[in-house]
């Protein structure tokens, strides 16, 4: 895992903020690997291993706190978490077929490629059209910023 993916902040954040910044790592991790050359193969293998274990440490934080958390509080946002979690399990299925590859087989880039497509539409989804709908509701995004927080925490202390 990358020191961007397992850096502390100077303090708490709260739910949306800790998103936002995995977000901004997993963004910046696809960057990466598209300046990486043909030939890179071996850290065009760490690197795609390292997105991976972020996606999934990521949708885990999701799945488990954030989006039950908004189910619990707004029916209105329903279709949009709905919506959410099958975006995850496309790319659950990409990240797996990627983790089974090596990175001179055919399509590996492509599908790398098309996991980091599929990843950013679900974050401009999610930043633009579901962070500011959170913001309104009656949440302690704090205290489900520290819970997620700690079980990121949990979950890369097993990878």
């Amino acid at each position: 895992m990358t020191k961007a993916t397992t850096k502390k902040t100077s303090g708490p954040q709260d739910a949306l903020e800790l998103l936002k910044s995995q977000h901004d790592e997993v963004k910046d991790m696809f960057d990466k690997f598209e300046e990486l050359g043909e030939r890179a193969t071996v850290s065009k293998k760490k690197l795609a291993n390292e997105i991976c274990e972020a996606l999934i440490m990521h949708t885990s934080i999701e799945e488990e706190i954030f989006y039950p958390a908004l189910r619990k509080t707004s029916k209105e946002m329903e279709d949009m978490l709905d919506e959410a979690f099958v975006e995850h399990a496309s790319a659950k299925d990409l990240i797996a077929q990627v983790q089974e590859m090596e990175p001179d087989e055919d399509y590996y880039d492509a599908k790398v490629k098309v996991l980091g497509e599929y990843v950013s539409h679900h974050v401009e989804e999610e930043e633009e059209e579901m962070f500011p709908k959170v913001r309104k509701l009656d949440l302690d995004l704090q205290a489900m910023g520290a819970e997620m927080a700690a079980r990121r925490d949990e979950i890369l202390a097993t990878v």
